[in-house]
């Protein structure tokens, strides 16, 4: 696959078939992500990949927890309610997927229902927990760095048949999965990554989420004399 055809058609997977995703080939995927730059060649990041009855385990502390009302506990700082273009930006895309899902706005059950697989990790076989490096966290290019290499796990996954999101919901529960994967103390939690075979019958997984235009984002300086 060509990378401007993987980068094109990636998107975001949020239901998996129930088949095993092999050892070998995670590994190939996270070596192609191991490429990722990061600042001065510090690479940060940390991978706790987990799956079968640990990842249940996960499953089952994240879902309890937060039925339990227990308030997230993330290990990064949380950010702040997303407002203007961005919280709209927000909404559209969870419109898009209840559309798709055929979830009703007065539906809060199928709505709970679907913020739920959230904290199960979308049922997914895999979840790859990203972590960095504790002494650097009040360094934010090290979240930087991390999220050049989380997309290039997602898109290398993607290369290879596989499909991903990219899920803070996953470790809501920081203690649970922080537990369960035996993460050490110098290692901080930043997100997972729910990964698998996507299931081409799962409705959700059709979404494409609407990008702005490249002259929405982008301003060029300096380029007059030259057309």
């Amino acid at each position: 696959m060509y990378l401007d055809q993987a980068m094109q058609e990636r998107r975001s997977i949020r239901g998996f078939r129930k088949k095993p995703v092999s050892r070998d080939l995670l590994e190939e995927i996270i070596t192609l992500a191991n490429r990722a730059p990061s600042s001065m060649n510090t690479q940060p990041w940390h991978l706790h990949v987990l799956t079968g009855e640990p990842l249940e385990q996960v499953r089952k502390g994240n879902t309890e927890r937060m039925l339990a009302g227990i308030t997230p506990s993330r290990e990064i700082e949380d950010y702040a309610a997303y407002e203007g273009e961005h919280r709209k930006r927000q909404i559209e895309i969870a419109v898009q997927l209840f559309e798709a899902m055929g979830i009703e706005r007065h539906d809060a059950e199928r709505r709970q229902d679907w913020v739920m697989r959230g904290f199960r990790q979308f049922d997914a076989p895999v979840s790859v927990v990203v972590c960095f490096d504790k002494s650097l966290l009040n360094n934010t290019i090290a979240h930087f760095d991390c999220g050049a290499m989380t997309f290039g796990l997602v898109l290398a996954a993607w290369s290879k048949g596989l499909g991903a999101v990219i899920n803070g919901q996953g470790i809501m529960q920081s203690p649970v999965v922080r537990e369960v994967a035996q993460i050490p103390d110098d290692q901080v939690i930043l997100t997972c990554v729910a990964l698998g075979w996507p299931d081409d019958e799962f409705i959700a997984n059709s979404v494409i989420s609407r990008r702005r235009p490249t002259d929405n984002i982008t301003r060029f300086v300096g380029f007059e004399n030259l057309e």
